[in-house]
């Protein structure tokens, strides 16, 4: 057997532009707040940060009844902690996908003991809504739909607000679980008006901050069905037993809170509201179709129905006879910039271009375009 080490080197990363599918780079006003006196989770200073963070997570959400908090582990985590709390064994539910995140939710929902019934589509595509009323027509014992508005795998966005008024039409039992992980911070989500029940997120893409916590949201007949539930939750996702920590007073011990997470959440959060919604979902969409329109006109074509495409993040095509993933280690190599490849074994050759948060402007377009025509001249 060696010997240990003694020591390590230390830590220097170096510097990356983040414009991949996530994270993002870390808004440096975000990032200070990760440098205050920490509060212990149990200090009660500590606790009215948490009710004030209440607040913004409302606004943030758009939502001012119901529940929204956050969870203190990623985005997936928010995925999980939807069928924990609003399914149980033998539940019917619709997972309308096309992607790799929708094919995860069936995951799920399948791990969940649920029964699912799948509706999907061709990569770049959205399941048509005629076929979501269908399929709901069918099923109207449907407790649960759940679908990704963002899709990150494959730069698409579906149409949630018009599921929405399905779901309600066809299924007005039926909860609607939205996967919000791309589009909270980046472009409207609007679950009151849109009808979503239970709709998760994360802290490290539209809204710039840490990688590590999931902003949730629950509707009031969502809370009914958590509360009415006869089999017990997970302890970690128990949202019962979150609710009694973040607002309840006297509060409920419930976990070891990662406090900076918190402090750069609630910083993020702050910043998006001073911001203003409306001006950073425009600030996202100029930035995305600046970026698209002017790849389109180097040649380059898009994985995702134009149609229904997003502006955070773009599926661009890799040109025939050209190896996407060394263009991407070489724009990541040469020009310290970090855009992603396919994700998943169906995944098509495309690089996925990320301009989210504080990288969402027509300057840091440039950049990424700069890279590209260095390495890959058109």
């Amino acid at each position: 057997m060696g010997e240990l080490v003694s020591s390590i080197p230390a830590l220097d990363p170096g510097p990356r532009l983040l414009c991949g599918p996530g994270p993002s780079n870390v808004n440096p006003e975000v990032l200070a707040k990760m440098n205050l006196s920490m509060n212990g989770h149990l200090d009660p200073d500590f606790w009215d940060v948490l009710l004030d963070l209440v607040e913004g997570l409302k606004a943030l959400w758009r939502r001012p009844d119901g529940l929204s908090l956050c969870f203190s582990a990623s985005g997936t985590s928010g995925m999980e902690a939807g069928f924990a709390n609003l399914t149980q064994p033998g539940d019917k539910v619709l997972v309308i996908h096309a992607g790799f995140f929708g094919a995860r939710i069936a995951e799920m929902a399948r791990r969940a003991q649920t029964d699912v019934v799948e509706l999907t589509a061709p990569l770049g595509q959205i399941v048509p809504l005629d076929h979501v009323e269908e399929a709901l027509r069918a099923n109207p014992d449907t407790k649960l739909v759940g679908v990704v508005h963002a899709e990150t795998s494959t730069g698409v966005r579906y149409p949630v607000a018009e599921l929405g008024a399905i779901v309600r039409a066809e299924a007005p039992e039926a909860l609607l679980l939205v996967d919000a992980v791309t589009s909270l911070g980046g472009e409207e989500v609007s679950p009151t008006q849109w009808g979503i029940d239970y709709a998760y997120s994360c802290s490290q893409k539209s809204l710039g901050c840490p990688p590590g916590l999931s902003p949730f949201s629950v509707s009031p007949r969502a809370l009914e069905r958590i509360r009415d539930r006869k089999a017990p939750v997970s302890f970690s996702f128990d949202i019962d037993l979150l609710e009694r920590y973040w607002i309840e007073r006297p509060m409920t011990y419930h976990h070891t809170m990662p406090i900076l997470q918190y402090y750069a959440l609630y910083e993020g959060i702050r910043l998006s509201l001073e911001e203003g919604l409306e001006r950073r979902w425009a600030r996202h969409e100029d930035a995305g179709r600046y970026f698209q329109a002017a790849m389109r006109d180097r040649g380059y074509t898009f994985l995702s129905d134009p149609d229904h495409q997003l502006w955070e993040l773009s599926a661009i095509d890799v040109p025939e006879s050209v190896d996407g993933k060394e263009i991407q280690t070489r724009i990541l190599r040469e020009h310290g910039i970090e855009v992603g490849g396919g994700l998943g074994p169906t995944a098509p050759p495309i690089w996925r271009v990320g301009l989210m948060g504080v990288n969402a402007n027509r300057e840091t377009a440039d950049r990424v375009l700069a890279a590209f025509d260095a390495v890959l001249p058109r």
